[in-house]
C-alpha cells in the first residue's frame, strides 16, 4: 500500500446487500479498537439504515471515477458486489491504481482471469494486494493446502504430490447472488469459444500456462470410491460444485510461489456421499444445472425455483450451518498427511463473513506478519498466509495438520 494518509482502514463496499450486511456487522464487532471503518454503496439511505453508526461513502459500481475516489480514501476495500464480471472490474482496477488492498468473495474464473491480466502488473507497481476469493471460495482450499505445505516443509518430508480435498460434511444454503454469478458465467462461455477454453483449463488462473508442468488431465467432475483417497474415508466421492474454481486458485498459489508445493503437485476436490448411486446423482444434477442455465426455456423454469439475487437463508439456518474439509496428501518421500479446515455457521454466509472480514483485518493491521511479497493479483495463501491462519483460529475455525 502507499504511505499517503487515508481516511479509513477498511471500507465495506456493498454493505447493504445480503452478505455485505453480515460482513459489515462482523467487522463492527471484531475490528480492533480505533479501527476506522466505513460503509460503501450507491444508496446512503440503505447504508445508514443498517444502524451501525459508521461513515458512508457513496459510489456506484458503474462510476469509475467515484470508485477511484473511494479507493483512494481507504487502506483496504472489501467488496461483496457481484456478479463480479458485471460489477467488479472497475473497483478492482481502481484499487490496483491507487495502491489500495482489496478482498472479495468471487468464485468466477473469468472475472479472476480478467483481473489478473488487467491489474497484476499495475498492483505490483503500486504495492496493492488484490486478493480475490476470500470466502468459502476459496479460503478452506487455499489455506488448507498452505498449512499442509508448511507442515511438510518443517518436517523435511519432501514436496506435495497427489492432494485431494474431501468435503467430509457440509450444511448450508445457496444465495441468489451465487446463482446469478453462475448464470452470468454460463452466458459468457456459451457465446465465446475462447472463454470456454479458459473455463476448462486446469491452469486458467496461473501466471504462465506454458511454465506449468504437464501432469495430464486433472478433471473436476469426479466420482470414485472414497478409499482411493484414504482408507479412513467412508462412502463414495462425488463432484464438488466449487472444485472447478478452487482448484485453479490453489494451482495459482503454487505457481506464484515458484511451485513450492512441488512440480508434481496434482490437486482435486470432491464431496463425500454415502453411495455410488448418490455420487452419480450429484454429478448428473450438476450437469443438468449447467445445461439448464444454457437453454433459455429451461432457465425460465429454473429461475422460478432458485433464489433471486439479494436472497439468502434465515438467521437460524445460517447459525446451524457448518462445514468440515479434510485434505489428504502424499509427499515425494512417501509420507502421508491430513489437514482439516472446519467451521460452524453456514459456509456461504456466517462462515464466509468471518473469513472475508478477517482477511480484510489482516491486510489492514497485520503488516509485519504478512508474507513479504510485492503487490499484485494474489491469492489468500500468497497475500495473507500465516497471518490469516492465526486470525481464523482465533475466530473459532479449526485448522490443523497431522502426519498419518
Amino acid at each position: 500500500m502507499t504511505e499517503s494518509p487515508r481516511d479509513f482502514d477498511v471500507i465495506v463496499y456493498g454493505a447493504s446487500g445480503f452478505v455485505g450486511v453480515l460482513v459489515a456487522r462482523y467487522l463492527a464487532e471484531h475490528a480492533p479498537e480505533g479501527a476506522r471503518l466505513a460503509l460503501g454503496g450507491r444508496s446512503a439511505a440503505r447504508l445508514e439504515g443498517l444502524g451501525l453508526g459508521l461513515p458512508v461513502v457513496i459510489a456506484d459500481a458503474n462510476d469509475a471515477a467515484a470508485l477511484t475516489t473511494m479507493a483512494a480514501r481507504t487502506r483496504v476495500v472489501v467488496t461483496t458486489v457481484g456478479p463480479y464480471a458485471k460489477y467488479g472490474k472497475a473497483l478492482a482496477h481502481a484499487c490496483a491504481e491507487t495502491g489500495t488492498d482489496y478482498v472479495d468473495l468471487t468464485g468466477e474464473v473469468l472475472f479472476a482471469r480478467d483481473s489478473i491480466d488487467e491489474n497484476h502488473e499495475t498492483a505490483r507497481r503500486t504495492g496493492a494486494r488484490i486478493v480475490h476469493s476470500c470466502g468459502f471460495d476459496s479460503i478452506p482450499s487455499d489455506i488448507g493446502v498452505h498449512v499442509l505445505h508448511e507442515e511438510v516443509s518443517r518436517d523435511g518430508a519432501g514436496e506435495l504430490t497427489d492432494t485431494t480435498l474431501v468435503v467430509s460434511s457440509m450444511r448450508g444454503g445457496i444465495s441468489g447472488g451465487t446463482i446469478d454469478s453462475m448464470r452470468h458465467q454460463v452466458d459468457l462461455m456459451r457465446k465465446d469459444t475462447r472463454l470456454r477454453k479458459i473455463g476448462a483449463s486446469p491452469y486458467s488462473l496461473s501466471p504462465d500456462r506454458g511454465a506449468e508442468p504437464d501432469l495430464g488431465r486433472q478433471p473436476d467432475m469426479l466420482t470414485l470410491p472414497a478409499s482411493e483417497v484414504d482408507p479412513s474415508v467412508r462412502g463414495h466421492l462425488a463432484p464438488f460444485v466449487m472444485a472447478s474454481y478452487n482448484t485453479r486458485v490453489v494451482r495459482r498459489s503454487n505457481a506464484l510461489r515458484g511451485w513450492a508445493y512441488g512440480r508434481g503437485f496434482r490437486y482435486r476436490e470432491v464431496l463425500r456421499v454415502k453411495s455410488k448411486l448418490a455420487a452419480t446423482i450429484v454429478k448428473s444434477g450438476m450437469n443438468a444445472l449447467v445445461i439448464g442455465f444454457a437453454v433459455p426455456p429451461l432457465r425460465f423454469v429454473l429461475d422460478r425455483f432458485l433464489p433471486a439475487p439479494g436472497a439468502g437463508p434465515s438467521e437460524d439456518r445460517q447459525r446451524n450451518g457448518h462445514f468440515t474439509m479434510d485434505l489428504f496428501t502424499t509427499t515425494t518421500s512417501g509420507a502421508r498427511y491430513r489437514a482439516r479446515v472446519k467451521a460452524k455457521g453456514d459456509p456461504g454466509y456466517a462462515a464466509t463473513a468471518v473469513m472475508l472480514g478477517e482477511s480484510a483485518l489482516a491486510l489492514a493491521f497485520d503488516g509485519d506478519a504478512l508474507p513479504q511479497v510485492e503487490g499484485g493479483v494474489l491469492t489468500p495463501a500468497t497475500a495473507i498466509g500465516d497471518a490469516l491462519v492465526t486470525r481464523l483460529r482465533a475466530a473459532g475455525m479449526e485448522i490443523t495438520v497431522q502426519r498419518l
